[in-house]
C-alpha cells in the first residue's frame, strides 16, 4: 500500500470513528451514575426522564415500620423497574384493580431534565403527590413541559402510604430505638428522598442549593410537615403547598385509646387489631391478637403479608381510610405541639420563600358527586342508558360548597401563613385558584357542579388534562386554558428560580402575604387575574351556615364537617355554635344514618 492510500484509509477510519462516537457525545449524560447505581434515561418530549431510581433500601421484612435506610453506593446498572406503594385501588391515582395494588418495595423516584441545557446548574422542583397519604404514585404525574419549557429539573417520588407509612403500636415503637421509635415513616421517606437529591442531583444538572418542594392536597400537607419538622433543615430552599392542611394526631388518637382506656378513635391501631379477626397459632393454641405478648405481636405484624395487613383495615368498613389517624406527633419527626403550632415556632423555622394556596370550590370534588346533593336522572327512559346528573337543591349545594371551601382556605392557607410570619418568615405568598371555564353539557352543569375543584389546578402544571370521560368538558381547549397553563408554569418556575412568583404577561403584581393585608392572588384567566384581600375568621365563615336554605340538622352537620376537617379538630366551636343548638343532635349517628339511607336508595353514596 502506498503512503497516500494508507493516509486516505486512515482518515476514513478516523472520521468513521468520529461519526460512530457522535451519538455517544450527544447523549453522554443519558446514563447517570448515582449513589443508587447507574440509571439510564428515556428521551421524550424535549426532556430526559430517569425512572424508578431507588432512593432507599426496600422497607420490607424487619425494615417495615422503620426509618428508611440509605442504599450503599454501587456501580450496578439499575433495572428501571419499580412499583407504586401498596394501597387501595383508586381511579383518581391512576391505579385501578381489585383488593390491594402496589408493593412494599416502592421507594423510587423519577427525574425530568431538559434535553437542552447550557451546562448551567438548574433549579430543582421536588413534587410530593397527594391522595390523603393513602393513595397515589409518582407515575401519575408528567412534568415534561414544566422541565423543558422552563429549564427546571423535576423530581417526583413515591413514599410509604396508609398504615404502612404511618403506624403507632406498642409492639413496634416500644421495641425499637432512636429514630425508629418514630411512627411517621412516610414522612421520613420524603426526608430521605430530599437527602438523596442533595447527594445526587448535580449529576442531573440540578442545583442542590436551589430545591423547591411542592405538592397538592396530602402533598401540600407534607410540604407543611417539611416546614415543621426539625429533620429537614437545609434540604430545601422554597416551598409551595397547593390545597394543603395541618392535621396531625396525638399519640392517644393514633392508638385510638385514651390514658383511661376509653375508645376515642375506632380506627386507631389498638382498636383495629382488637376488633379485627386477627388470630395466631401459638404453641398449637389459637389466640386472639390481644392475648399475645408484645414480642409475639411484633413478630405477627412484621411477618404479616402487606396485602393481608392492609386488608384488615379495608375489611372494617367502607371509607375506613378517611378515618385512619396518620401523621402524628411523635416528638421525633413531628413536634409534640403539632404542625400548625410548630410552623409558628422559630425553633423550627426554615425562613424560606413560601406559597400556600387553595381552590375556590375545593369540596365540589366530593359534594358534587354525592347522592345527597346530586342525582342521576334518565330524561328519556331507563331503558335508554343516557343519564344526566343534576343538583337536587342548588342553593343547599352552594351553601355547603362555599362554607367548606372558604374554611379550607382559612385553615390551609391563612392560619399557617400567619404562623410562619410569627416565626419570622418574610417572603410568603398566597393564592386562590378560581378558574372554572368549563363547558356546560346536556349531561351536567360542569361550571356550577365542578368549578375550581380540588386538584383541578394540577393539570396546568403537568399539561395533561385528565378528568376521565368528561375531560373535554372540564378542560375545554380554549385560549383561557392556555393562559391558565402559562400562568402556572411561569409563576411556579419563576418562584423556583428567584423566590418570587412572577406571572409573565400579567398586568398585576403578586403581593406578599402579611398579617396586616392578607393579600392573595386570584389565579384565573388573564382578564380575571387580580390581587385582593379578604380577611375572614372561622366565626365569620360559620355565620353563613345559619340560613333558611338548610334544615337545623343540615346546618349542624355542615358546621361539624367544617370544624373537624382540614386541620386539627375544634370540637368546642361545634359545641358552642349558635348558642349550643347542635348539642341536641347525635351528629355522628345522623351522618351514618344519611349514608345508610343513600346506600339503601341508590346502592352507594356517590352518583358514580
Amino acid at each position: 500500500m502506498t503512503l497516500s492510500k494508507y493516509i486516505y484509509s486512515y482518515n476514513r477510519l478516523f472520521y468513521l470513528c468520529i461519526l460512530l462516537l457522535i451519538p455517544f457525545f450527544i447523549h453522554a449524560n443519558v446514563s447517570v451514575l448515582t449513589t443508587s447505581g447507574l440509571s439510564n434515561a428515556i428521551k421524550s418530549d424535549g426532556v430526559y426522564v430517569w425512572k424508578n431510581i431507588p432512593y432507599a433500601k426496600p422497607p420490607v421484612g424487619d425494615l417495615r415500620w422503620k426509618a428508611p435506610q440509605e442504599i450503599s453506593s454501587t456501580n450496578k446498572v439499575l433495572s428501571g423497574n419499580g412499583s407504586a406503594c401498596i394501597q387501595e385501588p383508586s381511579r383518581y391515582a391512576g391505579l385501578e384493580g381489585e383488593g390491594v395494588v402496589g408493593s412494599e418495595d416502592c421507594l423510587y423516584l423519577n427525574i425530568y431534565k431538559p434535553e437542552k441545557n447550557s451546562n448551567d446548574k438548574l433549579p430543582v422542583m421536588f413534587w410530593i403527590h397527594g391522595g390523603g397519604n393513602t393513595t397515589g404514585t409518582k407515575d401519575y404525574y408528567n412534568f415534561s413541559k414544566l422541565s423543558s419549557s422552563k429549564g427546571i429539573v423535576v423530581v417526583v417520588i413515591n413514599y410509604r402510604l396508609g398504615p404502612l407509612g404511618w403506624f403507632r403500636h406498642p409492639a413496634i415503637q416500644s421495641l425499637q430505638d432512636g429514630i425508629d421509635k418514630s411512627s411517621n415513616f412516610g414522612t421520613l421517606d420524603i426526608i430521605m428522598a430530599l437527602k438523596w437529591v442533595q447527594k445526587n442531583i448535580h449529576n442531573f444538572d440540578g442545583d442542590k442549593n436551589n430545591v423547591t418542594i411542592f405538592g397538592e392536597s396530602a402533598g401540600g400537607h407534607n410540604v407543611m410537615t417539611m416546614l415543621a419538622t426539625p429533620l429537614s433543615n437545609g434540604l430545601f430552599h422554597k416551598a409551595i403547598s397547593q390545597s394543603g392542611y395541618t392535621t396531625s394526631y396525638t399519640a392517644e388518637q393514633s392508638l385510638g385509646v385514651s390514658s383511661n382506656n376509653s375508645v376515642i378513635n375506632d380506627f386507631g391501631s389498638l382498636n383495629v387489631f382488637s376488633n379485627a379477626s386477627v388470630l395466631k397459632i401459638t404453641d398449637g393454641v389459637i389466640k386472639n391478637f390481644n392475648e399475645l405478648d408484645l414480642q409475639s405481636q411484633r413478630r405477627f405484624l412484621k411477618n404479616l403479608k402487606a396485602e393481608d395487613f392492609l386488608s384488615i383495615y379495608l375489611e372494617l368498613e367502607k371509607e375506613t381510610f378517611d378515618y385512619i389517624p396518620l401523621v402524628n406527633r411523635d416528638g421525633i419527626v413531628i413536634p409534640n405541639e403539632g404542625i400548625l403550632s410548630a410552623l409558628g415556632n422559630n425553633k423550627y423555622a426554615k425562613n424560606v420563600p413560601v406559597i400556600f394556596g387553595s381552590n375556590k370550590d375545593e369540596l365540589s370534588l366530593w359534594l358534587g358527586v354525592n347522592n345527597y346533593f346530586s342525582e342521576r336522572t334518565y330524561p328519556f327512559t331507563r331503558l335508554i342508558p343516557i343519564s344526566k346528573i343534576e343538583l337536587k337543591n342548588p342553593d343547599l349545594y352552594k351553601l355547603w360548597l362555599s362554607v367548606r371551601s372558604e374554611a379550607w382556605k382559612l385553615r390551609g392557607v391563612d392560619e399557617p401563613l400567619l404562623q410562619l410570619e410569627k416565626a419570622g418568615y418574610k417572603n410568603t405568598y398566597a393564592y386562590r385558584f378560581d378558574w372554572d371555564d368549563q363547558k356546560k353539557s346536556f349531561f351536567a352543569d360542569f361550571p356550577n357542579m365542578i368549578g375550581a375543584a380540588h386538584g383541578l389546578e394540577i393539570a396546568f402544571l403537568t399539561t395533561e388534562y385528565k378528568f376521565g370521560p368528561v375531560s373535554s368538558y372540564v378542560y375545554p381547549k380554549t385560549d383561557e386554558r392556555d393562559q391558565m397553563e402559562e400562568t402556572f408554569l411561569s409563576a411556579w418556575s419563576n418562584f423556583a428560580k428567584k423566590g418570587e412568583p412572577i406571572i409573565e404577561n400579567a398586568k398585576v403584581q403578586w403581593e406578599k402575604y402579611t398579617s396586616s393585608e392578607q393579600a392573595f392572588m386570584v389565579l384565573d384567566n388573564l382578564k380575571q387575574l387580580r390581587s385582593i384581600s379578604d380577611k375572614k375568621n372561622m366565626d365569620d365563615i360559620l355565620s353563613f351556615a345559619n340560613t333558611n336554605v338548610a334544615t337545623d340538622l343540615e346546618k349542624c352537620l355542615l358546621v361539624r364537617e367544617t370544624v373537624i376537617n382540614i386541620g386539627d379538630p375544634n370540637v368546642s366551636l361545634l359545641n358552642n355554635w349558635n348558642n349550643g343548638s347542635c348539642n341536641r343532635f347525635d351528629l355522628e349517628f345522623e351522618l351514618r344514618k344519611i349514608e345508610d339511607d343513600l346506600i339503601s336508595k341508590y346502592g352507594q353514596v356517590s352518583v358514580f
